[in-house]
């Protein structure tokens, strides 16, 4: 049996914030794995899904931070999903940088006019793919 309140607030607190974090681990596995097969469809599902796992897990932490905090075992693992977000999205980089020299040796004439504008975005008319 749990001896105070701070132990029963610190167990309900796992409760609430486990499903959120499962949540957005397991978008993240779904998102690796449809970048693995290059199956773009479902890279645009589970990017959204994992965009919003990763806001309702940010949510339901600014509220245990809000009341005490989260348990370090949660936090860590927020960290590790950070992390994971961060690789695939450096992958997804890589991939998108490789296929513009790709481009660019395939069509010289778009190397001449520039593939980005000021801001970084591309200028580039895709007619499907994965956008960043």
């Amino acid at each position: 049996m749990f001896s105070s309140l701070p132990e029963v607030r610190a167990v309900a607190r796992v409760a609430e914030l486990e499903p959120a974090v499962a949540r957005l681990e397991f978008h993240l596995q779904s998102l690796a794995a449809a970048m693995c097969r290059h199956d773009a469809a479902a890279i645009e599902i589970e990017a959204g899904a994992l965009h919003k796992a990763l806001a309702f897990a940010l949510g339901e932490f600014g509220q245990a931070a809000r009341e005490g905090g989260a348990p370090p075992q949660l936090r860590q693992r927020l960290i590790a999903a950070s992390g994971q977000v961060a690789a695939l999205r450096e992958g997804l980089a890589r991939a998108t940088a490789s296929l513009d020299r790709a481009i660019d040796v395939l069509l010289p004439e778009h190397g001449a006019q520039g593939i980005y504008d000021l801001h970084g975005a591309s200028m580039r008319h895709s007619s499907g793919g994965v956008q960043a």
